[in-house]
């Protein structure tokens, strides 16, 4: 290892705490939408491929963490990965418990990421030797997990069926695209429409907004008022121990060790299905939610970081959501890294091992003392001066930019075309991980079913 480097890699995970710490005490951040644009620019950049990556490790981190606190005091998705703790985090703050439930999901958050983080580099190296295979059959496993996605979920025939439509919609645009000369015969285009199968039930909120009818019907209400008491802004002990029942730790611990293995599916479907089974067995609502939460903040981070660090290490190929969505900038941005040459290629072992050590062991600490000591009186500054129509605002632009910088004016319409139908699906019950596999598995079925 360069010694050199050491301190730029510290810096650089500094770097990411403080901005992400930002960003993810604003609720409806995407997590795509403000890890890739900023990953991309260090990479366009000419940044030290191990610095990237500690980076990427620190932002992943901190960004996950301080996403769910909004969530438990406002009742608002920091991003993706909250959204299925939304009922979990209300029913605590009803009864009273808001300040509680921060302390454990950072608590599970520390967790999620002791134990993904050497499991997932065992699992990397494990399977290292299989790197050949994987790449020629790797797309096996977005259509596996798109079917298994789809038989555990609320709406099974309707999964099911969309999954071959949807991606036939996906393909069947970007071969326009290639017919019309808007992408090169090799190019694809996946960031875009990562975003708009995020951003599909927002789309579809808006476009509802436009029906007088439908605008009329929507309830009307007034201001809802946030209360943080003088209390709760002092923070609390730091002590972990204290923090986690016995059942909670047990739940947490079980849950990210079996998801790491399961790096290929949709980390989304696996926070909110093993999230809601680690509280299952709990006898009161109270526990029950408790139980779940902490889970769930421990598969946020277990799942991104298995998702980034198994695909990156043992094969250089995005074969997982997270390597396809918010860590694509890691196997391909051309002209500075391609998926024959990128950080799988340019790192050894030990240099790569050392980047996600320093990025990870700083981003825990730090955002971890800022989530149990400072989330209150962050937390009131932001939902005080940051109106939550802006930050929609911007989460909507961002996703129009990135998919103009994608293909230009005329995938604007395409974003919104997908988003629309992806939003009406997630309404009729096909979940995010179903339209995301389906997303991935797209080429494979248009190759071997045409």
């Amino acid at each position: 290892m360069d010694l050199s480097l050491l301190l730029p890699m510290v810096a650089a995970a500094l770097a990411a705490v403080a901005l992400y710490t930002l960003i993810g005490f604003i609720p409806g951040t995407d997590e795509t939408s403000v890890l890739l644009p900023v990953t991309l620019a260090l990479v366009l950049a000419g940044t030290d491929p191990q610095v990237v990556l500690a980076f990427f490790i620190a932002a992943v981190v901190t960004l996950n963490l301080t996403n769910s606190i909004p969530t438990a005091l406002v009742g608002l998705p920091g991003g993706v990965l909250s959204a299925p703790m939304i009922d979990h985090a209300l029913l605590l703050k009803r009864e009273g418990r808001a300040a509680e439930t921060i302390r454990k999901m950072a608590a599970g958050s520390v967790v999620g990421t002791l134990i993904s983080v050497p499991l997932a580099l065992l699992i990397a190296s494990a399977i290292t030797p299989f790197a050949d295979q994987l790449r020629e059959y790797g797309s096996l496993l977005f259509v596996g997990g798109a079917v298994v996605l789809a038989l555990i979920g609320k709406n099974k025939v309707l999964s099911l069926l969309a999954i071959i439509p949807l991606g036939l919609l996906f393909q069947g645009v970007q071969a326009l695209y290639r017919q019309t000369g808007v992408l090169p015969e090799d190019g694809t285009i996946t960031v875009s429409f990562f975003l708009s199968i995020t951003a599909g039930p927002l789309l579809l909120s808006l476009a509802t907004l436009l029906n007088p009818t439908l605008r009329a019907a929507l309830p009307r209400a007034g201001r809802t008022p946030v209360v943080i008491t003088r209390s709760e802004l002092k923070g609390a002990p730091l002590n972990p121990r204290r923090l986690l029942t016995r059942a909670e730790l047990g739940a947490s611990a079980t849950v990210s060790a079996a998801s790491t293995p399961l790096f290929f599916l949709s980390p989304v479907a696996l926070t909110l299905l093993m999230g809601e089974a680690s509280g299952a067995r709990a006898q009161q609502p109270v526990e029950r939610s408790s139980r779940a939460i902490t889970s769930m903040a421990a598969l946020a981070h277990s799942t991104y970081l298995a998702g980034v660090i198994i695909p990156l290490l043992a094969v250089g190929l995005p074969l997982s959501p997270v390597a396809v969505g918010p860590a694509n900038a890691l196997f391909n941005a051309p002209p500075v890294l391609t998926l024959d040459n990128n950080l799988h290629q340019l790192l050894s072992t030990s240099q790569f091992v050392v980047a996600v050590l320093v990025g990870g062991a700083l981003a825990l600490v730090l955002s971890y003392v800022l989530a149990v000591r400072y989330s209150f009186r962050l937390t009131a500054l932001v939902t005080r001066y940051v109106p939550h129509e802006a930050v929609l605002a911007l989460f909507i632009v961002f996703v129009l930019l990135l998919a103009y910088l994608d293909a230009g004016l005329v995938n604007v319409f395409a974003v919104l075309l997908v988003g629309l139908t992806c939003g009406t699906l997630n309404r009729l019950g096909v979940n995010f991980g179903v339209q995301f596999m389906s997303l991935y598995a797209a080429p494979w079925f248009v190759a071997h079913l045409m």
